[in-house]
Formats: structure tokens, sequence, C-alpha cells
């Protein structure tokens, strides 16, 4: 089994920052593409930032030049620094990675969520 467990959310005033991490763990062969979702009170998930296992990396146009994603491939681990936070970047953050295992092969793994909250 896979696990991915995240951290470092919290409260933080506006222009803050706050940096995840998000750490996958288990029987695992390969760690492909990882990323960060949010889903703010309703409203949709929607993808925040992607980063492949070669680095490359695309971001939402609401978190460009705030928002960096970054991995540790050796720690199948993926981070996001949030910098100038926003009360409208307050949600849920949940971390993303397609996982390659010798039960399953490839398959698509979620977080439990992380809650970051910015106050105005």
């Amino acid at each position: 089994q896979v696990k991915l467990v995240e951290s470092g959310g919290g409260l933080v005033q506006a222009g803050g920052s706050l940096r995840l991490s998000c750490a996958a763990s288990g029987s695992i062969l390969r760690v492909n593409a990882m990323g960060w979702y949010r889903q703010a009170p309703g409203k949709q998930r929607e993808l925040v930032a992607a980063i492949t296992s070669g680095g490359s990396a695309n971001y939402a146009d609401s978190v460009k030049g705030r928002f960096t994603i970054s991995r540790d491939n050796a720690k199948n681990t993926v981070y996001l620094q949030m910098n100038s936070l926003k009360p409208e970047d307050t949600a849920v953050y949940y971390c993303n990675a397609g996982v390659v295992t010798f039960i399953s092969g490839l398959y698509d793994y979620w977080g439990q969520g992380t809650q970051v909250t910015v106050s105005s």
C-alpha cells in the first residue's frame, strides 16, 4: 500500500508564507508526476501546481509568481512554497501522486488534506 502524508498547513496573515510537504511511502517502484490541489468551501477541487519526475512544473494562473513546487525524488517528497498569501488562497490542500507499485502498477494516490487559512 502507498500512503501520502502531508504537513505544513496552518493559519497565516495575508502576505505571509507557508511551506507544505507531502511524503509518499510504501511499496513504491517509481513516483511519476506529483502535485497539489486545493478545495475551498463550496468550490470544486482545483489544480494548484504539478511537477514531473524530471522537474518540469506548471502552475494555476492564480498562483504563478507566488507559489513554487519542488520535489526530492530520493525521498519521494513534494513541496509547495507559498509566498504572498492571500485570503482567497484559503482552502484544504491535497497532495496527489502517480505511483507505480509492484502489485497495482500505476495508480493515482491522494493525501488526507491539510488546511491553509489566510486571514486578512
